[in-house]
């Protein structure tokens, strides 16, 4: 490493003209840098083949997980297929059993509504028998009446 002296020599100016200063040969600025430069830029060679390496070992891996990760998608993808297929029967039976349950529910219900009907009838009907038979029966008097003479006696 260079020490101060000579880091703050390179900012001394050689050989203007004019007045006398001391002799030299103007600085080669940019061979001194190079010459300082080159040691430590070459300790980075090997830095910059490991960072390679790296570079590509992690493209690797990358690539090997891309991998499995795609195999594991298509094996999830297969596994929730087939799963699909018992599942939908599963919701179907579920929802026919739903249905036999309701159509049970509402033929019994049916059932008792025809019960309650058919008793109504067989309690009302006589009535409504003798009601239409009374009403009928004045019916054929009237028109009896209605086509007989007059003065005529009743049959």
């Amino acid at each position: 490493m260079p020490s101060w002296r000579s880091f703050l020599d390179r900012f001394r100016p050689a050989g203007t003209p004019g007045a006398a200063a001391r002799r030299g040969v103007p600085a080669d600025r940019v061979a001194e840098t190079e010459a300082e430069l080159a040691p430590v830029l070459g300790l980075l060679d090997d830095a910059e083949t490991e960072a390679a390496r790296i570079r590509a070992a992690a493209a690797d891996d990358a690539a090997r997980i891309r991998r499995q990760a795609a195999e594991e998608a298509a094996a999830t993808a297969d596994r929730a297929r087939m799963r699909s297929a018992e599942v939908r029967a599963d919701v179907a039976a579920r929802v026919r059993r739903t249905a036999d349950t309701e159509v049970a529910a509402a033929t019994a219900a049916a059932h008792v509504r025809a019960d309650e009907l058919r008793t109504r009838v067989a309690e009302r009907m006589p009535r409504y028998v003798d009601r239409v038979v009374a009403e009928v029966g004045e019916l054929i008097e009237t028109l009896a009446r209605e086509q007989r003479p007059p003065g005529a006696r009743p049959a």
